[in-house]
């Protein structure tokens, strides 16, 4: 069979850039973020290769954002038997054929988007510091009015748990977290 995967990092971005015109059998798509190996489509996918499969991926980066998983997660397709292509890259790598020079460029193209993902990290940090210390930057706004905080911690303080509390409230846990008085 051949399988596709599309990621992109958000619900709101598109991946009808992706792998244009590729044939395959079945698609699997993430609108999340490649920082780590925890999402459903690649898991799924992973568990559904056979020997002998394809695996389409658009470029590297689609796949995974730092080096690690990306060699991890080439290899453990390459052991199943799989064969993984990266278009744009324009490289294959094949169970049993190991190129060096293939995975010299593999990692070293990793190795720059992992670089590229922690700077721009690094500058959205640096950002908001100087957006706070003028006073333009006020973090997200609250979810829930001082009623319901109040509301929050007294279900808390009753025992309710915090999973309970966060759909009551349609927020998250960590959310909940947040508001509860310490």
């Amino acid at each position: 069979m051949i399988f596709n995967y599309k990621r992109v990092s958000t619900i709101v971005q598109s991946t009808e850039r992706q792998l244009i015109d590729v044939p395959c059998d079945r698609e699997y798509e993430d609108k999340l973020s490649g920082k780590d190996r925890a999402r459903p489509q690649l898991e799924a996918m992973l568990s559904n290769l056979r020997s002998g499969d394809i695996v389409n991926v658009h470029s590297m980066d689609r796949l995974a954002r730092n080096t690690r998983d990306l060699l991890n997660i080439v290899n453990e397709i390459n052991q199943i038997g799989s064969i993984i292509k990266f278009h744009k890259e324009n490289l294959t790598f094949e169970p049993n054929k190991q190129d060096p020079y293939q995975q010299l460029m593999m990692t070293m193209l990793a190795a720059v988007s992992s670089l590229e993902r922690e700077l721009i990290n690094q500058r959205v940090r640096e950002g908001v510091a100087i957006a706070k210390a003028k006073g333009k930057y006020k973090g997200g706004k609250n979810k829930l009015s001082n009623e319901q905080v109040s509301e929050l911690n007294n279900l808390y303080q009753q025992g309710i748990p915090i999973a309970k509390i966060a759909r009551q409230f349609n927020i998250t846990r960590p959310t909940v977290y947040g508001y509860i008085e310490k």
